[in-house]
């Protein structure tokens, strides 16, 4: 039976102890701020901006949102994140993705000012990333190394590997998995021999965006198996990327999904922007 690796108990573990930071933050005179924007009514974006919005104020944080129409130019935006990397309540800006077709993702990302960067997207942190000297850590990869260390799974020394590459997990993940002295593979959509590599996987991270994508034939028994994918199966109910029922009973531990990544995701957005704030009292 493999243990259930919980983001919704190791969350509330987590932003219990930044609560308890931010109540100390604010007897000093600072409280965190974090400015969220989003363009359009994507129904997803607007239920993660929701939940972003509640957990800055349970935290007792400082909260911004910006809701704008789907017609925003770039001008606009960007003329928006330069006002709020000026303002001193604000010590983390996120930028809800996707953004509507018409505007420049990377234009507004490498707008942001790099210490306000809550999300780690920008150039500057993305290199700090890779030589190991970071400010910020992207949130779910931080999320899942932070579910990692409270199961006691230690990857050093464990063969990890990534199925997919993104910017925002596959990549991150990789190089946090290699910081921690793990031996890391990463898989994508022109990687030969998909099935064998998974199978050698001692920590198998699926972050590829398509339901139920591995099945039980590409998992080693006793694998750590995290889910990061939040996807709809054929009856419309939420699934992730790993075919849980089958897989399930060949992992030492594995995460749910919903309740598995998700969660610790939030939890890491409110850590870097007390992190950023932080760097007031200094």
């Amino acid at each position: 039976m493999a243990e259930i690796i919980s983001g919704k108990v190791i969350s509330a573990a987590v932003k219990e102890r930044i609560a308890a930071e931010v109540a100390e933050l604010k007897a000093k005179g600072v409280t965190p701020g974090l400015a969220v924007i989003i363009v359009g009514t994507d129904p997803a974006s607007q239920v993660y901006v929701g939940s972003k919005e509640r957990t800055c104020i349970e935290l007792g944080m400082y909260s911004e949102k910006y809701e704008l129409p789907e017609s925003t130019t770039n001008e606009e935006l960007l003329a928006l994140v330069e006002r709020l990397n000026k303002d001193d309540k604000i010590h983390g800006i996120l930028c809800q993705l996707p953004l509507p077709r018409h505007l420049d993702e990377k234009a507004v990302i490498d707008a942001i000012d790099p210490k306000k960067d809550v999300d780690a997207f920008h150039v500057q942190n993305v290199g700090k990333i890779m030589i190991g000297d970071y400010d910020f850590l992207p949130c779910t990869p931080a999320g899942i190394m932070e579910m990692l260390k409270f199961s006691n799974i230690d990857p050093q020394g464990k063969h990890c590997v990534v199925i997919g590459r993104s910017n925002i997990v596959g990549k991150p993940m990789a190089m946090l998995m290699l910081h921690a002295n793990a031996t890391v593979t990463i898989c994508h959509s022109k990687t030969q021999n998909l099935k064998e590599l998974c199978r050698e996987a001692d920590i198998l991270v699926a972050a590829v965006g398509r339901a139920k994508f591995v099945t039980a034939d590409m998992v080693k028994e006793g694998a750590v198996v995290i889910d990061v994918g939040m996807n709809r199966d054929e009856n419309g109910k939420l699934c992730g990327d790993v075919d849980y029922q089958n897989v399930e009973p060949l992992c030492s531990a594995i995460t749910p999904v919903p309740g598995g990544v998700g969660p610790m995701t939030i939890a890491m957005l409110m850590q870097n922007t007390l992190t950023s704030a932080k760097r007031c009292l200094k």
